[in-house]
């Protein structure tokens, strides 16, 4: 049914907003009817390439307009959209293009060219030097192209992890998926088709995706922002009107701190929304702050489920860093695996059931079983159907709504208790003296395990002035046995989170 896919959020935007902006860059905008001439151009190319529905097409392009219509063009024949970060290494580009099997790919420049197959045919927006097998994105023709309409339930797109503890996976979305996605989120952050949402996340991260596919639901428009730097986050803003932003919680850090010290009026704006992990507890009270009038949107999912919980900015103040309840038409509960569903004031692992469930992995039937299967504790409910193993530990309050406590496979486990990174890092970042910081657990023989942390210290601070804080706020089983100062900032993941492996594994080399 044509109404029910990816591509028709774009095109049903036509006649009707045909002259509206639909995408804005820092220096182009588009239309919706002149963004559709561009999705036509990439389609007949791929077309002329003899790509046909379901194969798989890479998207390697800089966050902007092009990427887009680079999408949307495999999209509207019926591919597969395969889009790899352009902060990911040759290596992990070649290892998914090898993994999907890619039947051509899409790239922003010729510098990626060498890490794909020599006769992977290529498009290419910008370069002086083609590869012999690649056309130049200026060259194609305006060519209309037919709609190709797969069903609700077929593959739309591949978005592969960072790879950060092993090679990439690719998980699976359906057409079905990614619009009840956009469905769901467009309906509890009320966005409507005057809305301007700056876009700083990429579109290889579910959460960037998502906004948009809202978007375009609503007929909205969306501002691009590749560079995640604070100034220029408020700048665009400002500049154009935007009235939503979303990040993850190292980008709310910049972002709070920076207009604590130069407050800045942004009019405009009506709505932040915040995935990807926990805000630190220094800066949630910021945020009414630095944004006043703004509502507040706390937020959760996994890319295996999608979209699944947020907290309505009325209960913010009231309960700072919960992750709320169910989105709509997302299914989420709390298990206590071989006892049942945890009650008020005990924790489980959250689990989700419903449309929001991807496929699985791509070509990984094992490791799908194992992510996805059904649930014993809620055969009553809703009997044998696979439901998403998160692996992380939430809390249930009172009144229902859920608190992130850390992932399961990271607990630290000393002196006989366990611990969760996640409350280490809460309790360090509240002596306001970090920007960020990553607790782990370290083998130790008398302890079980020792807890070390990583930490970006602020002006003037210093390891000592950490420790006394430590020493002073938390339970004595929980104060790091050792303190591994950060240079500067703590490295990122291609969606903007702290990439805990990679800091990790540099600390432990270091001992």
């Amino acid at each position: 049914m044509k109404g029910e896919t990816l591509y028709r959020l774009l095109a049903d935007n036509l006649p009707r907003r045909a002259e509206k902006i639909a995408l804005i860059d820092a220096g182009r905008q588009v239309s919706y009817a002149r963004l559709m001439t561009e999705v036509d151009r990439v389609a007949s190319w791929l077309v002329g390439q003899g790509v046909a529905a379901g194969d798989r097409v890479i998207v390697h392009v800089r966050k902007g307009i092009d990427e887009v219509a680079a999408m949307f063009g495999a999209l509207k024949i019926g591919a597969v959209v395969v889009n790899v970060n352009v902060q990911w290494t040759p290596t992990q580009l070649a290892y998914v293009a090898g993994d999907c099997r890619a039947s051509a790919a899409i790239l922003g420049t010729t510098g990626a060219a060498g890490a794909l197959p020599a006769d992977l045919p290529l498009l290419i927006r910008e370069g002086k030097k083609l590869p012999s097998v690649a056309a130049r994105w200026d060259d194609l023709a305006e060519t209309e192209v037919a709609e190709f309409a797969p069903e609700p339930d077929s593959l739309a797109m591949i978005i592969y992890t960072s790879g950060s503890t092993g090679m990439p996976k690719g998980v699976m979305l359906s057409q079905r998926n990614i619009r009840i996605g956009a469905l769901a989120v467009a309906e509890y952050l009320d966005l409507s088709e005057d809305d301007r949402l700056l876009s700083v996340l990429p579109y290889s991260f579910d959460a960037g995706l998502n906004q948009l596919t809202t978007m375009l639901l609503v007929g909205g428009t969306v501002v691009h922002q590749p560079v995640a730097m604070p100034s220029e986050v408020i700048r665009m803003a400002i500049r154009h009107a935007v009235t939503g932003i979303a990040g993850v919680p190292p980008l709310w850090n910049q972002i709070a701190r920076y207009l604590r010290d130069a407050p800045t009026p942004l009019p405009a704006l009506r709505r932040i929304t915040n995935t990807g992990g926990k805000i630190p507890p220094d800066i949630l009270p910021l945020l009414p702050q630095v944004f006043p009038g703004a509502r507040i949107f706390l937020m959760y999912g996994l890319t295996e489920a999608f979209r699944s919980t947020y907290l309505p900015p009325e209960r913010f103040a009231a309960k700072m860093g919960a992750i709320g309840q169910a989105i709509p038409h997302a299914q989420v509960f709390v298990v206590k695996p071989g006892i049942g569903l945890a009650g008020p004031g005990e924790q489980g692992e959250l689990v989700h059931a419903g449309p929001l469930v991807s496929m699985g992995y791509w070509e990984r039937p094992e490791l799908t079983a194992e992510k996805i299967r059904p649930c014993p504790e809620l055969a009553s409910l809703i009997g044998d159907t696979p439901v998403v193993w998160s692996g992380d530990l939430v809390r249930v309050d009172a009144d229902g709504d859920l608190w992130f406590v850390g992932r399961m496979d990271d607990m630290i486990k000393t002196l006989g208790f366990r611990l969760s990174p996640t409350e280490v890092e809460d309790l360090v970042s509240k002596s306001g003296l970090v920007t960020d910081v990553v607790a782990w657990g370290v083998d130790d023989a008398e302890l079980g395990q020792a807890v070390h942390i990583a930490a970006s210290l602020g002006p003037d601070a210093t390891e000592g002035a950490v420790m006394a804080h430590c020493r002073k706020a938390m339970a004595h089983y929980m104060v790091p046995r050792r303190i591994h100062p950060w240079p500067g900032a703590m490295p990122r993941t291609a969606s903007g989170k702290l990439d805990r492996p990679a800091i990790i594994t540099a600390c432990k080399a270091l001992l």
